[in-house]
This record gives structure tokens, C-alpha cells and sequence, in this order.
């Protein structure tokens, strides 16, 4: 049986340049790249109570993966990446409340240009500072932008935040239901796949590849990153139909970074795995004991902290290393 050939260009680059054959052999698909997708679907169909829960875990894998094309492709450590989040989440809300605009998709385009305008301008700012006095850079713009949603609480609801929010149909067809999440979930599937493309494509590109302390680089990383935050931001206020101050707190912060080390940054599918085990075992932790439930979840931490200290996956990808190793030398 005969092998097609690769096109003539990709083998002549190929041929000469062993970064680029890496490169176009890290980008092929795998097989097993397809099953958090066919798992994605076989949610819908085999828990259609947990309709509203899969979307919750959809909007989480999309922001941490947003946040891990800034920290584990461009080494951008922050704490204020919920800025970008909340940013997303009113430009949808508020257009929404008032009815300036509901439909979804193009909510989300406006969600994602808010959210990249504040990470591209704060970015020049901060992006010329490095170590401890970024992170603290970061963490004040998340709070400033959080006081600045509190003051304006006559337009954004304040603490109450906008409930009740009315999101028009996907395509003008497919209605938003408050009581079943049936549209949500494959509306939040989809924006998920859609930007979960583009990041594959874009850290296995050269720009990607080449993410290295260039300063102007490291700004469109980060605005790129931003974007897919305030999509990601955009997306929960439409699935929820309901956005407050929380999506600017330290909280939502911090639970995405928990997210990240759970699961592995810098490995593309750490959110996928991080944010599967984080919502489970808040979900299951919580009902055996309502009120410490943290206290597992830290015990876990500390555990990969000690043991796996690039995540689930780095634990996984060190373990088939050692099973090779071992089937190599016997």
C-alpha cells in the first residue's frame, strides 16, 4: 500500500530544516485527540440533568485555556487574568440588559474585542515590568477594573449584578432556554471547539513556536490571550444569563490558576484535565462535607506540588517515559 507524499513545498522545507520537520509533525492530529469531543457530545446525550454543569465545565476548560497561552506558551505569569473574564462577561451582559444587542455570536466578537483592547493597553504597561511587580500590575488592573463595576452600579447592577439576562437564538433558530441548557451546552461546545482550534493552530505555528521575552511579541500574545478570556467571560454571562461582581474577583482568578496546576500548563489538554478533576471534586467534595471541601482540593495541591509538579499530564507523560524505558531495556 503506498503512502501519499506530503505536498512539495511542506517536504522541501521538511528536507532541510529539522525545527521545521519537528514542527510539522507536532501538528499533525492524533486519534486520541478526538476524545474530549466525543466526550463533549456523549454529555449531552448520557446527562441531559447536567446540562447546566457541562457548561460550567466548558467556559472553565476556555479560560484556563486562554490563560495557558499566556503562562504556558509565553511564560506571562499573572494573577489578574479575571480582569479579561469579567471584561467579557459585562460587555455581553450590559448589551444585553438594555437590549442594545443579544445576539450570541456576535456578542461574543464584541466580548473578545473589549476584553483584547484592555489586555493590548494594559499590556504595554505592564508587559515592561517583569517578576513581582507584574504580578502585582496584574492583580491591581483586575481590581481596578473590579471598583470601577462596583462604582458604576447603576449600570451594572453593582453587587446584585444583571440578572435575567435575555440572549437572543443561535442563529436566530436555536432558542436560549433559563430552565434546560440543551442549546447552551452545544452553543458553549462549539465556541470551545472553535477557539480551542485556533490556539492548536496557533502555538504550533512559527509565531508560536518563536514565543520567546520579544516584547512585541509578548503583547499580541497577551491580547490574543485576553480575547479568548473575555469570550470565555461572554459565554458564561450567556449560558447563565446572569453576570455580577464575581466575575471579576480574586476568586475567579485564582480558580483558573488552580486549574492550570491541576491539570499541566503549557501541554495544550491541562485544561481540559484540570478543569474536568477541579469542578468534580468541588462537586463531589461538597456534598460530603459542605463546608471544608477546600481542604481536599488542598491536599491534592499539595500532592502535585510534591509529586507531579507540571500537573496530571506531566505526571502521565513521566510514567509512559518510564514504561517505555522499561519494555526498551528488557
Amino acid at each position: 500500500m503506498s503512502v501519499a507524499a506530503p505536498p512539495a513545498g511542506e517536504a522541501s522545507v521538511a528536507a532541510g530544516n529539522p525545527a521545521a520537520r519537528l514542527l510539522i509533525r507536532r501538528h499533525r492530529l492524533r486519534w486520541w485527540e478526538a476524545l474530549p469531543w466525543i466526550g463533549g457530545v456523549a454529555l449531552y446525550f448520557a446527562f441531559p440533568d447536567y446540562l447546566g454543569f457541562g457548561c460550567d465545565l466548558l467556559v472553565t476548560i476556555l479560560f484556563a485555556l486562554s490563560l495557558d497561552l499566556a503562562l504556558g506558551y509565553a511564560g506571562i505569569i499573572t494573577l489578574g487574568h479575571a480582569a479579561f473574564f469579567g471584561a467579557g462577561a459585562y460587555t455581553v451582559g450590559m448589551l444585553a440588559s438594555y437590549n442594545i444587542w443579544t445576539e450570541p455570536i456576535s456578542s461574543l466578537l464584541l466580548a473578545a474585542a473589549t476584553a483584547a483592547a484592555i489586555g493590548f493597553l494594559s499590556g504595554l504597561v505592564l508587559l515592561r515590568t517583569t517578576g513581582l511587580t507584574f504580578l502585582m500590575l496584574t492583580l491591581c488592573t483586575m481590581t481596578l477594573l473590579y471598583e470601577a463595576a462596583n462604582m458604576a452600579a447603576p449600570y451594572t447592577g453593582g453587587f446584585d449584578g444583571l440578572p435575567s439576562l435575555s440572549i437572543g437564538p443561535v442563529f436566530g433558530v436555536f432558542e436560549f432556554n433559563p430552565l434546560y441548557a440543551n442549546t447552551q451546552y452545544l452553543f458553549a461546545l462549539a465556541v470551545l471547539f472553535v477557539c480551542f482550534a485556533f490556539v492548536r493552530t496557533l502555538i504550533y505555528s512559527p509565531f508560536g513556536q518563536s514565543l520567546t521575552p520579544v516584547r512585541r511579541r509578548l503583547i499580541v500574545c497577551y491580547t490574543i490571550s485576553a480575547a479568548l478570556a473575555g469570550i470565555a467571560g461572554g459565554l458564561l454571562a450567556q449560558t447563565t444569563a446572569y453576570v455580577n461582581l464575581a466575575v471579576l474577583g480574586l476568586d475567579r482568578a485564582a480558580t483558573v490558576l488552580i486549574v492550570l496546576i491541576l491539570g499541566g500548563y503549557g501541554r495544550l489538554y491541562g485544561a481540559f484535565v484540570g478543569a474536568v478533576v477541579y469542578l468534580a471534586l468541588e462537586h463531589f467534595l461538597a456534598q460530603i462535607y459542605p463546608t471544608a471541601w477546600q481542604l481536599g482540593l488542598g491536599l491534592l495541591l499539595v500532592l502535585i506540588a510534591l509529586f507531579a509538579r507540571n500537573g496530571i499530564l506531566g505526571l502521565g507523560e513521566a510514567l509512559w517515559r518510564r514504561y517505555g524505558a522499561r519494555r526498551a531495556a528488557s
